[in-house]
């Protein structure tokens, strides 16, 4: 079951190398996976009267060429079903015919009240979250660390337009958070050949947070979002960029 969407990215969209901003790519990826979660019956409308709600944990994104001066994408989404108390769902980016990226992702139902993973089959009982089923094809999550030597950090504050319908911050803004510390220089003359982020923790309206970065090599950045009371990871991200 592969569903899709023609998007028409708006200059608000891009940098002003005209690149898609990754946080606008995440808000394409979170509505199109909203849009058919709810058209298949387990999304907002579904789940919200239970008390239980999506959760993303993680994204694996490859990209044959990252979208730039594109205006025209198609992004197409396959829920790939479930196991245990993991849900798995894959993207796809063409501009045309052509793919520009793949990315695979992996969510988890939180019961709101105490916050605890909840089986996302027997909770759903829906027939279009069947048993999960490797393939060879599938992309591969790595092993995240946090960085341990810092070579540049920033701190931020959680604002109310952060905060969406699960009130906390919104997963677009941890990936602004991340990348915002690099210089200028670095991000003009930069693009994302790979990203895996791992969503570690929920912050609130209102946190202070600091964003941390490493670099292992010229091309092999370590990220961390932390609370910047609490020095707990938020969550920690690798970037492998394309000059």
């Amino acid at each position: 079951m592969i569903f899709e969407e023609q998007i028409k990215v708006k200059y608000s969209e891009m940098d002003y190398k005209l690149a898609l901003k990754p946080s606008s790519l995440l808000n394409f990826l979170q509505d199109l996976a909203s849009a058919n979660a709810e058209k298949l019956g387990f999304g907002y409308s579904y789940i919200n009267p239970k008390n239980i709600g999506w959760f993303l944990l993680k994204y694996r994104m490859e990209f044959n060429d990252y979208p730039v001066s594109v205006y025209d994408l198609t992004l197409k989404t396959e829920p790939r079903g479930c196991k245990k108390l993991f849900a798995y769902r894959d993207f796809y980016i063409y501009e045309g015919e052509r793919l520009l990226g793949k990315i695979a992702s992996i969510w988890a139902l939180v019961n709101m009240k105490t916050k605890a993973l909840v089986p996302v089959q027997q909770t759903l009982n829906n027939d279009y979250m069947p048993l999960y089923q490797e393939r060879e094809s599938d992309l591969v999550f790595k092993k995240l660390k946090p960085p341990e030597n810092i070579n540049v950090q920033k701190f931020f504050e959680v604002r109310y337009e952060d905060i969406d319908v699960n009130s906390h911050a919104n997963n677009e803004n941890y990936i602004i958070w991340a990348l915002e510390p690099l210089s200028f220089d670095f991000r003009s003359s930069h693009q994302i050949k790979t990203l895996d982020i791992q969503f570690k923790k929920e912050i609130k309206y209102g946190t202070k947070v600091i964003s941390q970065i490493e670099f292992l090599n010229d091309f092999t950045t370590l990220h961390s979002i932390k609370n910047a009371e609490t020095l707990e990871d938020l969550c920690i991200a690798e970037v492998l960029w394309k000059a």
